[in-house]
């Protein structure tokens, strides 16, 4: 089963508009909110292959993002990847890191890197459709 519809909730216009674009080049439908409170109405209202989650965020942090997509009956099948450009302390990383796809620090990811990371979390899912 391959990713084809993402959610990308990120606050940085920089950033969002080069993954973006980069994602839809390669063929992606992708969808972007820019504070949390937006992203998370999003990921609960249509069902998403993958949301690719910041974690500092306006309106809604990540975490609490993470944690409602991961209990609402339209979001909690969609794979998540979160990305950050802050050090979180090691407890609270391997909580996130537990319950994501994929977790990277932004500013180490170019956007064929990203592409590269999508790709994986597609290739590692297994299609149970007849």
């Amino acid at each position: 089963m391959a990713i084809k519809t993402i959610l990308m909730i990120e606050d940085d216009r920089f950033i969002g508009e080069m993954y973006v674009r980069s994602l839809r080049q390669a063929g992606y439908d992708v969808e972007w909110a820019i504070d949390g409170r937006d992203g998370l109405v999003m990921a609960t209202n249509k069902a998403y292959d993958l949301i690719l989650l910041d974690i500092m965020l306006p309106e809604l942090r990540g975490q609490e993002i993470l944690r409602e997509v991961k209990k609402h009956p339209v979001a909690k099948h969609s794979h998540v990847a979160v990305m950050t450009n802050f050090d979180q302390d090691e407890e609270t990383r391997q909580e996130i890191e537990h319950n994501v796809d994929a977790y990277f620090v932004k500013a180490e990811i170019t956007p064929r890197r990203l592409l590269e990371i999508v790709q994986q979390i597609g290739n590692s899912l297994v299609d149970t459709s007849e």
